[in-house]
């Protein structure tokens, strides 16, 4: 599925360029790239991130019951699967690199993360929660379709499987799913707008605080 030329979500996606550049340029990313990201630090990474996937299913799942209509109630039930789709990727990463998952305490970046969607799927409306969901999916694909294209999946690399992970076509069917029930619920208005850059810097601030 792909986003109509003049959707909501590409205009979303095309007005924070610059902060999806950044993160193509962090050297948290840069370090899944080439390969020389430290192990502590994707050690960390990995156990934040599934504590913060738990949380986005959670508004996965609040975004369900507050959907007016089948669509809705079909697209999140798909989004939700993806979720525990990572969320065993992760556990797989968790025995091969010796991190523990039970018990994660979530560091304050991640805690921020998480308090943020969840507040936004509790409080705010459906299409203001779409909008704090649609960036990390779309800058995942994003960030994994352009480490593909820069050679950063070669075999060599030890993290060759995360960004296969996300280079996939079936991460990127998940984000664009997304991205149109964002265009379904939301509309353009500031709250929207800020919402969604916010998630932003949130994906930043996340991966900032796994840099050693």
């Amino acid at each position: 599925m792909s986003r109509a030329p003049d959707s909501l979500a590409r205009r979303l996606w095309s007005s924070n360029a610059d902060l999806a550049e950044a993160a193509l340029g962090h050297p948290f990313v840069r370090g899944l790239a080439q390969g020389t990201l430290t192990r502590p630090a994707f050690q960390a990474y990995v156990a934040q991130d599934a504590f913060f996937l738990e949380a986005f299913a959670r508004g996965y799942a609040l975004a369900l019951a507050r959907s007016p209509d089948r669509v809705g109630l079909e697209a999140f039930h798909r989004l939700i699967g993806g979720v525990l789709d990572e969320l065993l990727l992760h556990a797989s990463y968790a025995s091969d690199w010796g991190v523990e998952l039970a018990g994660v305490q979530p560091s304050p970046a991640t805690l921020a993360y998480t308090d943020f969607l969840l507040a936004t799927a509790s409080l705010g409306t459906l299409g203001e929660t779409c909008a704090s969901l649609t960036p990390c999916m779309r800058l995942y694909a994003y960030l994994g379709q352009a480490l593909v294209a820069q050679g950063a999946n070669r075999a060599t690399n030890p993290y060759q499987a995360w960004v296969a992970t996300y280079a996939a076509a079936e991460f990127e069917a998940l984000a664009a799913t997304l991205e149109q029930l964002l265009d379904r619920y939301a509309d353009e208005r500031p709250e929207i707008e800020s919402t969604y850059r916010r998630a932003l810097e949130l994906e930043l601030a996340f991966f900032t605080a796994h840099v050693t």
